[in-house]
């Protein structure tokens, strides 16, 4: 049984399964990707705009109708909009965080693909050389050049192949990276800007309630026999 050969065809075996799991992990990251996109601009302003309306119902519908990561945080927030700003922080990074493991899915694999698959072809290229020393020590000096040439020719396609998975599989691998990055970045704001937007609408209505407390004391102001009383009386208290 020549096991050197069979070790290096069992490799070449391994990278291409390795090579097939990278394919699916990239297939179904850029579909998840593809598929979060969302108009989160578009979302937070019709969002503020039922807001302000006191209209909650509403806002949770349209969170709950978009699609993405970014409208769950949203959602989150908006469920829980009678909390203070302090609780309402809390409860957006918590919904990000939930998030973060839907994100970085598969991640971790395509970057052990890229990992993995050189250092088996030179695994495979090591005992490939191995067998093509044993072969040339065995053989006379004519076979001996014709087998080194033949057995450096195919001890180096695992090393090849190898390289041939590992470098577009880091390239894809960085890229998924950075878009997962910039998607929890834009986690982190949305539920930012939902919680200023609660919060915003109940300073606004407090400013509202007290301009009109001052304007209904101007429309309605105190009668003059009262005003009237009221100074006879300090000045009694004064004169005693």
């Amino acid at each position: 049984m020549n096991f050197p050969n069979e070790a290096g065809g069992v490799i070449l075996w391994l990278q291409v399964v390795l090579g097939f799991v990278g394919l699916l992990v990239m297939v179904e990251r850029m579909v998840f990707f593809q598929h979060a996109r969302a108009k989160v601009a578009d979302l937070l302003l019709g969002v503020t705009n039922h807001v302000r309306k006191k209209a909650y119902a509403e806002a949770l519908h349209e969170a709950s109708r978009a699609r993405g990561p970014e409208a769950r945080v949203i959602h989150s927030v908006l469920m829980r909009h009678h909390l203070d700003r302090t609780n309402l922080r809390e409860i957006a990074q918590e919904a990000g965080q939930l998030e973060i493991p839907r994100i970085e899915r598969y991640l971790r694999v395509l970057l052990g693909v890229a990992m993995l698959a050189p250092m088996l072809g030179m695994f495979g290229t090591v005992l490939g050389l191995i067998e093509v020393f044993m072969k040339v020590d065995a053989a006379d000096s004519a076979v001996a050049q014709a087998a080194l040439a033949s057995g450096m020719f195919q001890s180096l396609v695992s090393t090849a192949v190898g390289l041939a998975l590992a470098i577009p599989s880091y390239l894809v691998y960085l890229y998924l990276y950075g878009k997962a990055q910039r998607m929890l970045h834009r986690l982190e704001r949305a539920g930012i800007e939902t919680v200023n937007i609660v919060c915003d609408s109940r300073e606004h209505d407090r400013i509202v309630s007290f301009r009109d407390s001052v304007e209904r004391q101007a429309q309605n102001p105190e009668p003059k026999s009262k005003k009237s009383s009221m100074r006879s009386k300090m000045s009694d208290n004064k004169d005693s």
